[in-house]
């Protein structure tokens, strides 16, 4: 739990204060008083009776009653005093910024589960250890500099680095961006990115909370918490962008089918991020992009004008945002005349709006103007404005300032020269504005943002199956890859349409069931993983003849068991996908299927459970979409029947949770259905 101690303490100490401010302890002190923390402020050193000009104690233990305490001393003095504080001091919260506990040694551990212990047995809070500390509106608790100007229409930032907290920071300071609060969350020994999130979320106030959360995670211990938090947040009118380091394929295990091979940890990220509404970045410049677009007004739609004085950043913009799934639409008619007839001669409006290089201030607020009031195809403005030096450009900036204020639509400045005009620019921050400096970041992350879903409805409709059905199947199977008769009852009660098929390893119940499914068939092996791979694939089957000579010839493959029969059908090939996850659940998978899914690796994760509509967000996201759609004259894939079999297959994992892997590869789709053809499902309980 978060106390009221952490957020707004009415008396701190610093156990570990020094004169030295190249030391934490040093350092923290001075934040504190540079911050005009208004409370009680203490230090506890044992060789000095003041520090920093403040009275200083020999030993925790002649402290008066104090609510939190930061300490900067040696990880094996930690736990005792800990002790002293939580339980003589009445002390509710504690930031530890020593370093030298679970993330060094198992003596490490061991501390820190004692104080984790002593503060839990008081009902206190913990951030840390191993941090840079807190900051707040009511108190500047960190070791770092320089600090952030603090507001409350600032960002809030969660960081389980310090490093990077600081990093993050500075990258924003630069560009403008304020800060609201800064939590580093170090080792995360009790309190970690979820819990400061759920704090933010059950104690958000409209009025006066901040709505741009930026998180950077390296571990992601409490899914389910993130994601209600997250998506909680996002529906009140939060943004949030997140880094999620870690997540390279170095990571990933061997696997024993496609849906395993390609669920790894990290996919099970991008999906928890998707379903939530989190905005997902790449690196620190790109986080602090999004959060610069986040500190202005959102973009209602797509379209883009491009104002500029110079043509190359222009064309490397409107390739970024048309590259992403914006537009730059063309602009024409009489009021683009009109626009024409005020800028220089060789002016050109047509989008990229480029009023040259001798354009005047009057003239850009002409196009500004134009474009707020006379363009309905006009989303928002990307104003880029370098300068060659030659003279101030105060007056650009000035009518930016001004045009933002009053504007409709939103207008995001680039600034690619930062240093020729760094005067300028810092009269404009001084304004309370954000700029960017790099056009091509700004325009990806632009794109990014648009399209990051909505989070998914916190409750929806599951689709209607027998449940006591699949668990009676589930029950009685042992680990293991499923029986064909158990897939088919497993599919069948989920509601998943499958072929007409049958296994057997003797020939003449083959030869009937031949007979009852009906010619033409597909014949396939029981029993090797990758049956086409060991010949163990017939298609177009068409008289008893041929199905017994492949009967005989495919159960002499080795590892083969039986024979299974199908009635062969037409469509493009999909594939639909689950795999449990420890942390994060069932993942389930969609993509194009066969031999496009090892070639392609083009598939889409969600996780359990989905709603038929974000099965089709999921579908539409898929980099082969068109192919689904129908292209060159081929058929489509019909789209509803295809999304519904994903949140059926998403509701079965829920319903069977021992279900580890599935791969329904491939299931054949046309534009009246769409049908599993092979399913291989494996059980772990």
């Amino acid at each position: 739990m978060i106390s009221k101690q952490l957020i707004d303490p009415k008396s701190i100490v610093v156990v570990g204060g020094s004169d030295d401010i190249h030391k934490p302890g040093g350092t923290v002190l001075r934040n504190l008083q540079d911050g005009n923390f208004k409370g009680s402020l203490y230090v506890v050193n044992p060789k000095m009776d003041e520090v920093q000009g403040i009275k200083a104690y020999r030993d925790v233990k002649d402290l008066p009653e104090v609510d939190c305490a930061i300490l900067a001393i040696a990880a094996k003095f930690c736990p005792s005093t800990v002790e002293v504080l939580a339980k003589q001091k009445n002390t509710k919260a504690f930031i530890i910024l020593s370093a030298g506990f679970h993330e060094e040694n198992e003596e490490g551990a061991k501390l820190e589960r004692q104080i984790v212990e002593t503060i839990n047995s008081v009902g206190g809070s913990l951030i840390g250890p191993n941090c840079i500390g807190v900051l707040t509106n009511h108190y500047s608790g960190v070791f770092t500099s320089p600090i952030p100007e603090l507001n409350p229409q600032g960002v809030d930032l969660i960081s389980g680095s310090g490093a990077t907290a600081l990093f993050i920071m500075d990258s924003g300071m630069q560009k403008g961006i304020k800060f609201n609060s800064m939590y580093s969350v170090g080792n995360s020994a009790q309190l970690g990115v979820e819990e400061i999130l759920e704090y933010m979320d059950e104690s958000f106030d409209p009025k006066t909370s901040s709505r741009v959360k930026l998180l950077y995670v390296e571990s992601i211990e409490k899914p389910e918490k993130l994601l209600k938090h997250a998506s909680s947040l996002i529906r009140k009118g939060c943004r949030i962008a997140a880094v999620k380091s870690g997540g390279s394929a170095a990571g990933s295990r061997a696997a024993s089918s496609h849906t395993g091979a390609l669920a790894s940890s990290d996919v099970a990220v991008e999906a928890l991020f998707r379903k939530a509404g989190i905005v997902r970045c790449n690196g620190r410049d790109e986080l602090m992009t999004v959060a610069g677009i986040f500190m202005h007004p959102e973009m209602k739609g797509r379209n883009m004008a491009v104002v500029t004085h110079a043509g190359g950043p222009a064309v490397m913009l409107t390739d970024a945002l048309s590259n992403g799934g914006m537009d730059v639409p063309h602009i024409e008619g009489e009021k683009a005349q009109e626009l024409l007839g005020k800028l220089f001669a060789g002016s050109s409006v047509g989008n990229p709006i480029d009023f040259l290089a001798t354009g005047t201030a009057e003239q850009l607020g002409y196009i500004l103007d134009a474009c707020d009031r006379d363009f309905d195809n006009i989303d928002g403005m990307a104003v880029i404005f370098g300068s060659p030096g030659l003279f101030p450009v105060f007056d650009v900036y000035n009518v930016l300032d001004e045009k933002m204020k009053t504007s409709k639509k939103p207008i995001f400045p680039i600034f690619p020269s930062s240093k020729i005009v760094k005067d300028e620019i810092a009269e404009f921050v001084s304004k309370g504005r954000v700029y960017f400096p790099d056009e091509v970041l700004f325009g990806n992350a632009l794109c990014k943002i648009y399209k990051t879903p909505a989070p998914q409805p916190e409750h929806f409709e599951m689709p209607d199956m027998d449940v006591k059905k699949i668990r009676e199947v589930v029950d009685n199977a042992q680990n293991g890859y499923l029986s064909p008769d158990e897939i088919h009852a497993l599919l069948d009660t989920a509601g998943v349409a499958r072929a007409k098929e049958g296994v057997s390893d003797n020939e003449e119940e083959i030869v009937k069931m031949a007979k009852e499914i009906g010619f033409p068939l597909v014949m396939k092996v029981v029993g090797p993983i990758h049956k086409s791979d060991v010949g163990g694939v017939v298609l177009n089957v068409s008289d008893e003849e041929t199905v017994r000579r492949e009967f005989k010839r495919m159960m002499q493959i080795k590892d083969t068991y039986a024979i299974m029969l199908a009635q062969q059908l037409s469509g493009t090939q999909v594939f639909i996908g689950a795999k449990r996850d420890d942390k994060f659940g069932h993942m389930v998978l969609c993509g194009l299927g066969g031999i496009f899914i090892e070639v392609l690796k083009d598939v889409k994760a969600g996780l359990a459970p989905m709603s038929k509509d974000e099965a089709h967000g999921m579908i539409k996201e898929l980099k082969s979409y068109k192919i689904i759609q129908g292209v060159r004259g081929q058929e489509p894939v019909n789209e509803d029947k295809f999304a519904e079999a994903v949140m059926r297959i998403s509701a079965l994992v829920k319903v069977a949770p021992e279900i580890f892997e599935m791969d329904l590869n491939p299931l054949l789709g046309n534009k009246d259905n769409v049908v599993a053809v092979d399913a291989r499902i494996r059980i772990e309980k």
